[in-house]
């Protein structure tokens, strides 16, 4: 196991993982929330490629907010800027790069395709860089996210 200066991703990040596509409606993303206990889905295309991702909070401000059916498409709701993360990303640089976007979790791709996703909270639970992934966090909860 690598010291905790140079974790990497791959060490810590969460790798079953519940994804979409554009498929699937905003009531079957909120459903895979409930059953996965996650706030974000990873939204994927056919290669599996990760080309967005649906948040509640998305759900809430671009589909109830604008009286989209839960029948409505993933597409009408989701994130499509985001930021990823690499496996052999550090869990330092992860946590500046959240911090810097503002973000609180990172979807770890590998040659585009979704290979895990890092929460910041499961920077500091798991004791790995708990100064840097506390600040990430500060930083980040001092601005609104962007997903």
């Amino acid at each position: 196991m690598a010291t905790l200066e140079n974790r990497t991703l791959r060490e810590i990040m969460t790798k079953d993982v519940a994804t979409v596509t554009l498929q699937d409606n905003v009531y079957e993303a909120a459903v895979k929330m409930r059953d996965w206990n996650v706030g974000v889905i990873p939204v994927v295309d056919e290669k599996n490629d990760c080309i967005g991702v649906i948040t509640d909070r998305d759900i809430v401000i671009r589909g109830l907010a604008e009286k989209h059916e839960g029948s409505a498409k993933i597409e009408q709701v989701m994130t499509r800027d985001i930021v990823f993360g690499q496996p052999g990303m550090t869990v330092d640089d992860a946590a500046k790069l959240m911090a810097k976007y503002q973000i609180r979790r990172l979807p770890v791709v590998e040659n585009g395709k979704l290979v895990g996703i890092v929460a910041i909270a499961d920077m500091a639970v798991r004791q790995v860089h708990h100064d840097e992934a506390s600040e990430a966090l500060y930083e980040i909860s001092e601005s609104a996210p962007r997903h």
